[in-house]
């Protein structure tokens, strides 16, 4: 019999251990038994402290391990604050008045759409009236709202006829806007599938099929989708960096992925076959088709090795800007490319060539994201702190696990190290200056140098050293964020979706829930209402400016 857990118990003298059998499989529970002052021996003592310690080293293991294999490790739960625990900072009560209660007036910018006067009973006479006490109750009206257009026929004195025309936000719809809204909002805000969208309406009273539901959510959206692509265009021309992820998105039943373009203004998001750098590229063209053989594109191509007679037959080919892909290829096939990876390296290089060239996007732009290899293009900066796999500190140093003090110490002393070099760098980030950046250098190189008893440990070390250039280039581009967070938490948005609705089956669907996830997340960073956003756009008032408008003037707002 071996002890190799605890449940409970807080290192006081009680609390419980399970016994393993040799097979691994929990036998019994033994139950530490309480032990008094007076019984406690300095032996007893000691004891008890190393089983406690044993106990807490043994739950990080196991919160470890769960952690690796994807699981969720023990939760902390705090004091129940009903039972005496202690408020954090902030959450401090009023006196006779729930948390938050206090925060603001919630009824004094309100639009009242009726006041009911009500006069108290049995009022004596002679009673003089002083005014009111005003009560304001918020309320929501869900019921069908029908019109009858009866178009008016005339005939003319010519013999002709002529008829009133319906208003144009119900041209050649049997569906109000605020309905086609309310079924957008619900479908791609609130996440409520189709069929409940449909059970919805139907009780509220509204007569509509399931195919009518499915086309209001899928159909003659290219107004949205054109103003999705204006997003992106304008992202890239006005911002000095950019957040980039990708996520997966099954379509028609086969792997495919969805690509998160965004920073702290917009939000974009495009589902493609592909994650390559290939395929990042033509997205980051925003729509346009062109490819250009530029110094850029021909310096991209040397780096990648693509083969001197191959990059001189380019140079020389005399035209520099090939309209679309249909040209491309035919140049590429007049110019004797047959070898797929000479292939892809020079339609990188000519995508980089009309995206950098043509003036479409901020020649400073900086690339941020969790070091996954299609998005290392242009200036490229990578996560210090994000959650994902794919970043570098998190798969380098976050996973290991020591396996004897001395390790355990080092390991954390590291991480100590690490996180106190973060705080320096944020510190930096408000406050830039030379001699500062200087000694973070020299701290970078010193700390990912340092050699451990762990060896595992000094292996991560090195191969984040390698990682210096993106790592540091904050040093000389201070307003860019030193994780990926940004586009952690809009991807999320996309994931929510796909996990509730599922995979995507038609094109259209899928365009469509690519182009109001955009739409979605741009509002939410803008302060502009979803809801109002989709009420004037469906009906046609237009009284929100395009986002992209919008997005270039909160550029001019805060330029950093």
């Amino acid at each position: 019999m071996m002890v190799t857990g605890s449940r409970g118990g807080k290192g006081d003298g009680s609390g419980e251990l399970a016994g393993l059998d040799g097979a691994g499989s929990v036998e019994r529970v033994f139950r530490i038994p309480d032990i008094s002052l007076e019984e406690r021996t300095p032996l007893m003592v000691t004891l008890l402290e190393i089983i406690h310690l044993q106990r807490e080293h043994i739950q990080r293991l196991k919160d470890e391990i769960a952690r690796l294999k994807g699981q969720k490790p023990r939760p902390r739960i705090k004091p129940s604050k009903l039972e005496g625990g202690s408020l954090d900072e902030g959450e401090k009560e009023v006196a006779g008045q729930r948390p938050g209660s206090a925060k603001r007036s919630k009824t004094s910018a309100l639009e009242i759409h009726q006041t009911v006067v009500i006069r108290p009973e049995n009022l004596a006479e002679g009673s003089k009236f002083k005014g009111y006490q005003d009560y304001t109750v918020q309320d929501i009206v869900l019921r069908p709202h029908n019109t009858l257009f009866r178009l008016e026929r005339w005939q003319t004195p010519e013999g002709d006829f002529v008829i009133g025309k319906l208003p144009e936000e119900v041209v050649g719809e049997h569906y109000g806007p605020v309905l086609r809204s309310y079924v957008l909002y619900q479908y791609y805000h609130a996440h409520v599938t189709q069929p409940l969208i449909w059970e919805q309406v139907w009780e509220l009273g509204v007569d509509i099929s399931v195919g009518q539901v499915n086309r209001i959510i899928t159909e003659g959206k290219d107004r949205f989708h054109e103003e999705k692509e204006a997003i992106l265009r304008v992202g890239l021309e006005i911002s000095g960096h950019i957040n980039v992820d990708d996520t997966g998105a099954r379509h028609q039943g086969k792997n495919g992925y969805c690509t998160h373009i965004g920073n702290e203004l917009f939000a974009w998001f495009k589902s493609t076959e592909s994650k390559s750098r290939m395929n990042f590229l033509e997205l980051l063209r925003a729509g346009r088709s062109e490819y250009a053989i530029t110094t850029r594109a021909l310096d991209y191509m040397s780096a990648q090795k693509l083969p001197k007679v191959q990059l001189e037959r380019l140079a020389a080919c005399g035209k520099s800007v090939f309209e679309d892909q249909a040209t491309w290829k035919a140049a590429l096939e007049s110019l004797d490319f047959t070898d797929e990876r000479h292939i892809r390296i020079a339609t990188e290089g000519a995508l980089l060539g009309s995206i950098v060239e043509q003036g479409h996007m901020n020649p400073g732009l900086v690339i941020v994201s969790d070091d996954a290899g299609q998005f290392d293009i242009l200036l490229h900066a990578l996560c210090w702190v994000g959650r994902t796999p794919g970043q570098p500190l998190q798969r380098a140093v976050n996973k290991l696990v020591g396996f004897n003090d001395a390790q355990i110490e080092a390991l954390e002393a590291i991480r100590t190290r690490i996180w106190d070099f973060y705080a320096d760098l944020k510190a930096y980030k408000k406050e830039p200056c030379e001699k500062e950046r200087a000694e973070l250098e020299g701290r970078f190189d010193e700390l990912f140098s340092t050699r451990t008893c762990y060896e595992s440990l000094n292996q991560a070390l090195k191969r984040i050293r390698k990682n210096k250039s993106g790592l540091l280039l904050v040093l000389d581009r201070p307003d860019i964020p030193l994780h990926n967070n940004t586009s952690e938490r809009d991807i999320r948005e996309y994931v929510k979706k796909r996990k509730i609705s599922g995979s995507t089956r038609s094109d259209p669907g899928r365009r469509c829930r690519d182009t109001f996830t955009s739409l979605k997340k741009t509002c939410r960073k803008l302060k502009v209402s979803f809801f109002e956003y989709l009420t004037d756009r469906v009906s046609g008032r237009n009284a929100i400016p395009p986002l992209a408008e919008l997005i270039r003037g909160r550029a001019r707002e805060s330029p950093s």
